[in-house]
């Protein structure tokens, strides 16, 4: 009998290389897997079911209320025609008349949603409303709940009801101490995670920390790519795309433009660069910040900005570089103990890297010899590498070669085997109560 998995993502999966690499194997591996996430709005092609293969569907909700819909298209009608301000009011008060305590929660409601403070918590909560109500709408073996704010969802689906399911809560950030986050996340997960069956972090540096904190030391799935052997001709002309010349060295980053990322050291180290273009590839809330600083130094001709493609599409982009960058600034544990799925993609494009000395990087990037590990504080430091790799051209090609062997030991094809591991062993113990009923 095909056991089935529901498993739930707090984002639009577009581009989450992590979520797609396990339901794609699951499935694979005989699962049947359901993933949950929410609907995008503003793009209209993106559909609410998508059949990924045979065994695997993606369902999106709705992010918006209808009442938040019907209020801010009413608000967009009233500006147009301020003439029917007087009808609305007279409407409203007749249904105060007829259905005072209807009519008044609804309108303190209304006022809830167009309220920004509010706004965002009346969204996101009816979003977890929609992933729990579309979670029990089939009989599931497993839950698996994706980060921290997909853990109430997990938690309500497996645990709140008289045949309690299996729990896999799988932690990509590190909850307690990442940007964003502060003491009332930190507390929520201390409570949520007794609830959870297995846990899963991304390596033994998290584990170790999770160890500390918890008392017991959860499974560890790394967040390595597939293994990738790029075509010649399919890849991306980035010269010919940026109007570069030929034999311009690509300086690239790659991944979201968020704060903490190491970015704007990375800009102010541009003038101490002696040759190539840094081309940063991806979009996020830091963006037009490091655009306006680019400016302000005058280096349009030397720093260039293109949006985020497919993930499947990455590596035909990657390919292009002559150095890659993964520098993450010490901002919290998080980005202190990460392993960094772009470290991987580099590394599958055979492209060397300059890369923060934090210690799952290092452990990496020093072990493999693929590349060069500074302090990513200091734009000194990172001209250095970068100026290191481009005069020097035989350690750069060494590098290279390091990082093609290197990609046969960090793959998605060996990592999966642990994934798949741990779902036999749930399904082993779901099978052992079911005997014992």
């Amino acid at each position: 009998m095909e056991k089935k998995i529901c498993m739930f993502v707090w984002n639009h999966f577009t581009n989450d290389a992590r979520v797609m690499r396990e339901c794609t194997a699951l499935s694979e591996e005989g699962y049947h897997v359901d993933l949950i996430c929410i609907h995008d709005p503003n793009n209209k092609s993106m559909p609410f079911v998508e059949r990924i293969n045979e065994r695997f569907t993606v369902s999106r909700v709705r992010r918006y209320p209808h009442l938040l819909i019907w209020m801010q298209g009413a608000i967009r009608t009233l500006k147009q025609n301020k003439w029917l301000a007087v009808p609305l009011l007279a409407g409203w008060l007749a249904c105060v008349w007829l259905w005072p305590l209807l009519t008044i929660a609804l309108s303190l409601i209304s006022f809830a949603l167009l309220k920004t403070k509010l706004k965002k918590i009346v969204i996101n909560l009816c979003i977890l409303i929609r992933m729990i109500r579309r979670g029990i709408q089939k009989k599931y073996d497993i839950y698996h709940a994706n980060d921290l704010n997909t853990l109430p969802q997990g938690i309500a689906c497996a645990k709140l009801r008289f045949s309690q399911k299996k729990l896999v809560y799988d932690s990509h950030e590190v909850q307690t101490s990442r940007t964003g986050y502060g003491r009332m996340h930190a507390q929520l997960e201390k409570y949520f995670i007794k609830k959870a069956d297995a846990m899963i972090v991304e390596n033994h540096t998290r584990a170790k920390y999770n160890k500390e904190l918890y008392g017991f030391y959860p499974n560890v799935v790394h967040n390595y790519p597939f293994k990738a052997v790029i075509e010649t001709e399919n890849i991306v002309n980035l010269h010919e795309l940026l109007g570069l010349r030929n034999e311009e060295k690509i300086l690239l980053y790659q991944g979201g433009i968020q704060t903490g990322r190491g970015l704007d050291k990375l800009i102010e180290a541009v003038p101490l660069i002696k040759e190539g273009i840094v081309v940063l590839i991806g979009d996020g809330k830091i963006k037009g910040e490091l655009m306006h600083k680019v400016r302000e130094m005058r280096l349009e001709e030397r720093v260039k900005f293109l949006p985020k493609v497919p993930l499947q599409d990455l590596p035909s982009y990657t390919a292009n570089a002559y150095v890659g960058f993964q520098i993450l600034n010490n901002v919290c544990f998080n980005h202190y103990s990460a392993s960094s799925n772009k470290l991987f993609e580099y590394m599958m494009a055979g492209v060397p890297v300059v890369a923060c000395s934090f210690p799952e990087i290092k452990k990496v990037v020093e072990g493999e010899e693929i590349g060069l590990c500074i302090d990513s504080h200091n734009p000194a430091e990172i001209a250095w590498a970068v100026n290191e790799l481009a005069q020097n051209r035989e350690k750069r090609d060494t590098f290279s070669r390091n990082a093609i062997l290197a990609r046969q030991k960090y793959n998605w094809d060996l990592e999966k085997e642990i994934l798949i591991g741990l779902y036999d062993k749930l399904e082993e113990a779901n099978s052992n109560v079911s005997v014992n009923n």
